[in-house]
């Protein structure tokens, strides 16, 4: 199954760390972040899931819950925490999905033959309120994930979710954003009181509206 952006997010029901889960339950009305993982005790997704753990408040802060999964069950997952929580000074705080018959793998498309054909590449899917998924993002086996990239992302999609803008080049929050083409230049005054900036008729620059 190959899932593109605008597709409902595929429902599940999987055993974890913190009891069986589902999905689309366990996100309620806010957003979510599932990301899978090559397979338990690799070194690159130790590190990984220490840096989302340290991160738990920046995307509780963004109405938004994580949930990781590998192939593995949940006695390693057990284990392997004990190894993140000691070797990167945290406290997983969040669901590991144990996906030892690749039910929820398949269902996301994390497992590429061309790269392995048994474990999953570095899957990243954002959901938004309405179960839809808003961002996809995958990473070779090889290369650890940028959270902070992340969650800048997240800031844009759930901006752009609610005003008639989008974010430029290397964005971050609190930055000017653009006022998308479809907005008259005759309307512009009332959407956005703060003020714009037209460079060019389809450039055209504003405060960012929510802060």
């Amino acid at each position: 199954m190959s899932l593109r952006l605008g597709d409902l997010a595929p429902n599940f029901v999987a055993e974890t760390t913190e009891g069986t889960i589902d999905f689309h339950e366990y996100l309620g009305d806010g957003w979510g972040v599932l990301f899978s993982h090559p397979a338990d005790y690799t070194p690159v997704c130790t590190t990984e899931l220490g840096a989302v753990a340290k991160l738990k408040s920046e995307f509780e802060k963004r109405n938004v819950k994580v949930m990781a999964l590998s192939v593995d069950g949940l006695v390693d997952h057990a284990a392997w925490i004990k190894d993140i929580n000691e070797t990167q000074h945290t406290t997983v705080n969040f669901p590991l999905i144990a996906d030892k018959d690749r039910n929820v793998s398949q269902l996301y498309d994390m497992i590429h033959p061309n790269a392995n054909e048994n474990f999953t590449v570095r899957s990243v899917f954002v959901i938004g309120p309405d179960k839809k998924i808003k961002l996809i993002i995958t990473y070779p086996a090889s290369t650890g994930r940028n959270f902070d990239e992340l969650l800048r992302v997240i800031d844009s999609l759930q901006l752009t979710a609610k005003y008639s803008v989008a974010t430029p080049a290397n964005w971050k929050h609190g930055e000017d954003v653009v006022i998308a083409p479809a907005i008259k230049d005759e309307d512009i005054p009332e959407k956005f009181p703060k003020g714009h900036t037209k460079i060019k008729p389809y450039l055209r620059t504003t405060p960012q509206p929510n802060i």
